[in-house]
């Protein structure tokens, strides 16, 4: 997935000009003059040039300044006589570079992204990781420092911006910008409305090529495009050209107003393939609110990891899927602990409201109040329960990224005989494709596992079986199958065995990978 930004504007066929006052958005007059042509029963309008006149002094460059620390080259002759002569010449092993005095060498680097204005005071709309000040994804600038912003409206006047506010879950910010003069902006529409099919235009900076217009339709609506989903994993999609350079820009309806605000493209060339993503206006718009005030977004949180159910885990677990979602992790101390909810769970309802893919778990629990007792309901082991859980507040982000610890089983120890593990061990592998061994403290080391997760580690794959075709390397770990705890080669054998008993041709392996929280995977068995 690559970030871009553009900024979809409605159409208009043609349309007397009228004086607009810059004190009312800019989106208004269209709105006005649209008419019947707002929803043209026939086709698509005879021009985009009204509309895209009108719309584009709202939008804005953004530029950023940014501070990157110099990273070592990496050292080809390490291990080798030639080690101490590398390092002698300024070679390392990808670590920061230093100057003679042991401070760290930096260079300057620059970022590119979209906004649009929301008020003639100057405040203005973008993407957060616009103005994040380095790529999390990037490890040559991930510890980027952001030095400054500098917004460039239509007219190439340059402001210095100022940051508002920023929230990074919902991926905004808002920036001001002092002007001696009111400014042209728009305001934001009504998303729900938004049907598939309708007209939008796109008005971004691709490439750093200046004002450039795109027009399309939408193509879907509450689009996923993350694995796990999210609180804000509700995009609308768009066919409108949308490129790198384009995030942060908004997308207009026919009527002129915000509908999106693009972030994201699907791309395997890196252009545009007509697969973009926005941000609904009915999610942004009130984060936006909170962040021009000087708040801070408080969501709801149940300290859950959560996996959709698709079609080999459903199969595994016997359930339909799409509907409901699986607990991968629980984190201790939090509302789903202590309601009860355990890992490997199916959450299917929350507070009266289905979880499917449309209504996520994260989307659902991150709109409810603080405090509030909420009902769950959730299949384990084929039964249905219901719990009652107390809704927190979400921790910041930074602290989430030191959740989800590693998954563990019972305290079983290894197997001791390693005649009989080896014979347990080729019985998994021909019906799983897995080779499979004990989990030993030196393995545990050697994988960087933490050393109280219980496990069985995979030593060899299958490559042509389904584990295979899901990924499964050598060296994951394997936590529990069909929900039952793996502490030993010989449980794992035997739960496969019972599965096929059964007559099920779908296991659930719940996987771990170094210190990553595990995974659910559904893996079909292979026929004897």
């Amino acid at each position: 997935m690559r970030y871009a930004y553009a900024i979809t504007a409605a159409l208009l066929a043609g349309g007397a000009a009228a004086t607009l006052s810059m004190q009312q958005p800019v989106g208004a007059q269209v709105a006005q003059n649209a008419g019947s042509t707002a929803h043209n029963p026939i086709g698509g309008p005879a021009s985009f040039a009204d509309l895209a006149a009108r719309l584009e002094p709202a939008v804005v460059n953004i530029s950023t300044t940014q501070r990157v620390k110099v990273q070592q080259q990496q050292n080809p002759f390490a291990g080798t006589p030639f080690d101490d002569l590398f390092k002698q010449f300024g070679g390392g092993g990808g670590e920061p570079s230093t100057d003679n005095n042991g401070k760290p060498v930096t260079r300057e680097a620059m970022s590119l992204g979209s906004g649009f204005l929301i008020s003639a005071d100057g405040y203005l709309v973008t993407n957060n990781h616009v103005i994040a000040g380095g790529d999390p994804n990037d490890p040559n600038t991930k510890n980027a420092t952001l030095e400054s912003v500098t917004v460039t409206l239509s007219d190439h006047t340059e402001y210095k911006a100022r940051i508002i506010g920023r929230d990074s879950a919902a991926d905004l910010a808002v920036l001001k910008i002092d002007a001696p003069k009111p400014l042209p902006f728009v305001q934001f529409g009504d998303s729900t409305r938004t049907r598939v099919g309708d007209w939008v235009i796109a008005i971004g900076e691709p490439f750093a090529l200046g004002g450039t217009v795109t027009a399309g339709i939408v193509s879907a609506i509450h689009r996923s495009i993350t694995p796990a989903g999210g609180a804000y994993d509700r995009y609308i999609q768009t066919d409108a050209a949308i490129n790198s350079g384009n995030s942060g820009g908004p997308m207009f309806d026919m009527a002129g107003n915000v509908v999106g605000i693009n972030t994201a493209i699907y791309s395997p060339s890196g252009g545009s393939v007509g697969i973009g993503f926005a941000i609904p206006a009915e999610q942004a718009k009130p984060v936006v609110d909170v962040l021009m005030k000087g708040g801070h977004v408080r969501r709801g949180y149940l300290g859950v990891g959560i996996q959709p159910i698709n079609d080999d885990i459903a199969s595994a677990l016997g359930l339909p899927k799409n509907h409901g979602e699986i607990v991968s992790r629980v984190e201790p101390g939090y509302a789903a602990a202590k309601a009860g909810i355990q890992q490997g769970d199916v959450i299917v309802k929350v507070n009266n409201v289905d979880v499917t893919p449309d209504e996520s778990l994260s989307f659902i629990v991150s709109n409810l109040p603080i405090g509030s007792r909420v009902p769950i309901e959730l299949i384990r082991h084929n039964q249905h329960l219901t719990v009652t859980a107390v809704v927190t507040e979400r921790p910041p982000e930074s602290q989430l990224n030191a959740l989800g610890g590693a998954a563990g089983g019972d305290d079983d120890s290894d197997d001791a005989d390693p005649a009989k593990q080896s014979q347990q061990a080729k019985a998994s592998s021909s019906a799983l494709g897995l080779g499979l061994t004990a989990l030993t403290p030196r393995i545990a080391q050697q994988l960087g596992i933490p050393a109280t997760v219980r496990g069985v580690a995979i030593a060899s794959v299958d490559p042509s079986s389904d584990a295979g075709s899901n990924g499964l390397k050598r060296g994951d770990v394997i936590l529990s199958i069909n929900q039952t705890p793996t502490p030993s080669v010989a449980v794992a054998a035997q739960i496969v065995a019972d599965a096929q008993k059964a007559g099920r041709d779908t296991v659930l392996l719940l996987v771990q990978r170094g210190t990553d929280p595990g995974l659910y995977i559904g893996v079909k068995l292979q026929k004897k």
